[in-house]
């Protein structure tokens, strides 16, 4: 391998023109033939058997070019990055320029990182939610509990929302009856919204005993069979049943929870509850933080980049989908979805990965950020015990340089934060500040009005 040019291109690219000599090249062809040479009919020699010179001579010189290039070239392209240190962040665009039989030559251009900056990455306007926790939302916890250790009884009386009812039912259309139109001693939860439209609403007001024609019509986007008719369903109610809820105290506490009395039960849903809530407002306070920093990137990022990222990620996906043995064709059916629909979502999310990558990797570059080989072995030893790995098998698996890179922008992202929490502080302070410098003056004249007060009651005295 020799590499005959090194420059340097717009956007980011940089082009190499890269010369396999005819020892590799004549390799490959060797290996190539005889890969193939079981298929090639030569007359006059069994198949497999005819010298790769006799089927050059036959089908020309050239038979085995482009397969030998094939497989020469991904070596020869690796050798010539190593040779000089270039980085790709996408698949390259390669192009034959010469072939004959004393080797190839081909141009590689290739894309690298682009040059990042941020400004004014320090106080991004970022406003963190403060999680707050009411009697309101412990109540609403509570509800599964208290639904799950509910009953239901029977009532007679009529059908309100709320109840169930246990009823038949056949839908008719134009008079006959229609496939899945039909169902016996169906118990169905007034209010819930799990029948098409209106058919709960006539329900309630039905008692036990009663029979009753609904008139429904169907939505425009029902099934093609159904969307948009006019049909009767004939009812029977056979009973109908109420919820009782049970009594809310520490006995209730005691059988659905491990504690002994309610107000510990609450307590623990509401911690419970704060915890799952503060850890949403750190999720969206760190993706504000970003979104906000990559707004103040100032990047040409090459659209090969983004198209590299979002193809990775969707052979991610894939492996995660056929890893739980489900083909993926398969299951773009059954979502209802195509290669391209799905693609096109993943290079929406790889584009905000990539300009968020640039951003925190400038932020690392212009503070001087940086990771030990302590701090990438601690990650290691983390990650083998997370999932039950020795260290070593885990080192093989993984990209070193990944786990740094990805551990200096955690660093550059905790100060970003950092940066942010302080610039709320000092505009709280500020605030308050301002608060009590209102309220002295206000209290300014009452102190007076005191003193005077005094005044006259000393001269009482």
């Amino acid at each position: 391998m020799n590499i005959k040019s090194n420059e340097k291109k717009e956007n980011s690219a940089i082009e190499l023109v890269i010369e396999v000599g005819a020892a590799e090249f004549q390799a490959a062809i060797d290996k190539v033939y005889n890969r193939q040479k079981m298929k090639i009919n030569i007359p006059g020699f069994r198949k497999g058997k005819a010298p790769r010179k006799m089927v050059e001579k036959m089908y020309g010189a050239e038979i085995f070019y482009e397969d030998a290039i094939s497989l020469a070239y991904p070596s020869a392209y690796e050798d010539a990055l190593k040779e000089t240190g270039i980085k790709p962040v996408a698949y390259p665009q390669l192009e034959v320029l010469d072939v004959n039989a004393d080797g190839f030559t081909f141009k590689a251009t290739i894309t690298i990182k682009p040059e990042a900056t941020v400004k004014e990455y320090k106080g991004l306007p970022v406003t963190k939610t403060e999680v707050k926790v009411t009697a309101a939302d412990v109540k609403a916890e509570l509800k599964p509990y208290i639904d799950r250790a509910s009953r239901l009884v029977s009532v007679e009386r009529k059908a309100k929302k709320g109840d169930t009812a246990v009823i038949d039912f056949e839908g008719f259309k134009d008079g006959e009856p229609f496939q899945g139109g039909k169902g016996e001693n169906y118990s169905l939860e007034l209010g819930s919204g799990s029948f098409v439209p209106g058919f709960e609403e006539q329900v309630i007001g039905m008692k036990a005993g009663d029979e009753k024609d609904l008139d429904i019509t169907f939505p425009e986007n029902y099934t093609p069979e159904l969307a948009g008719a006019a049909v009767v369903f004939k009812v029977k109610v056979h009973e109908v049943k109420e919820k009782q809820e049970p009594e809310v105290d520490d006995e209730f506490a005691k059988d659905v929870s491990e504690f002994d009395t309610l107000d510990e039960f609450k307590k623990d849903l509401g911690e419970k509850l704060k915890i799952r809530r503060q850890e949403q407002a750190d999720r969206d306070f760190e993706a504000a933080v970003i979104d906000s920093l990559i707004e103040k990137l100032e990047c040409d990022v090459p659209e090969a980049m983004v198209d590299y990222r979002a193809e990775k990620m969707l052979e991610d996906y894939a492996n995660r989908i056929q890893s739980q043995g489900i083909g993926f064709e398969d299951y773009l059916r059954m979502m209802g979805m195509t290669i391209d629909d799905l693609r096109a979502q993943s290079k929406t999310t790889a584009e905000r990965n990539v300009r968020s990558d640039l951003a925190l990797e400038a932020v690392a570059t212009a503070e001087g950020i940086e990771t030990a080989d302590s701090e990438v072995d601690a990650e290691i030893a983390k990650l083998a015990e997370q999932y039950k790995m020795e260290e070593d098998k885990v080192r093989a698996i993984v990209n070193i340089e990944d786990i740094r890179s990805d551990l200096t922008m955690r660093k550059a992202l905790d100060l970003v934060k950092g940066a942010v929490k302080k610039s709320a502080k000092r505009s709280a302070k500020k605030t308050d500040d301002a608060d009590a410098g209102q309220d002295g003056a206000e209290e300014k004249p009452a102190k007076k009005k005191s003193a005077s007060k005094a005044k006259a009651v000393e001269e009482e005295k």
